[in-house]
């Protein structure tokens, strides 16, 4: 991601920017299309996630924060030290600055969602270590 947002109207097209997600991410490879991408402070980037049943990420954070808004599916979804909570479509997320955290899909529906977060110092998320399965 580099650059900045597009400074005009810009229509991209649904499924033109479908990617896999980057390697060490998540449990599995997820769906990705890219909406809006930018590294400059303060400016948004913007994804539409599509995940299989059980795909996870791994624990991670964003500098200014985070938006959620589900799409469709059964989605999973924890603070650290936090319960892990349901959620649905038309539900929304909001994950603190740097407040670390997971999501993903339940074990068995799928799960897409709408991720919103700003860039601060030329990135919008921190990755960590995967998170360990629940007992």
């Amino acid at each position: 991601m580099t650059g900045a947002a597009p400074r005009q109207m810009r229509v991209r097209r649904a499924g033109e920017q479908v990617v896999s997600s980057p390697d060490g991410i998540s449990s599995a490879p997820f769906q990705v299309e890219m909406l809006l991408e930018s590294s400059r402070d303060g400016e948004n980037t913007a994804i539409r996630a599509m995940l299989e049943p059980g795909t996870k990420t791994h624990w991670h954070a964003h500098p200014r924060g985070q938006l959620l808004y589900v799409l469709s599916g059964c989605g999973l979804v924890q603070r650290q030290d936090g319960p892990i909570l349901s959620v649905s479509e038309g539900d929304s997320v909001w994950f603190a600055a740097g407040e670390r955290h997971w999501h993903g899909a339940s074990p068995d529906k799928p799960f897409s969602y709408i991720s919103i977060q700003a860039a601060e110092k030329g990135r919008s998320v921190d990755w960590f270590e995967p998170v360990e399965p629940q007992s």
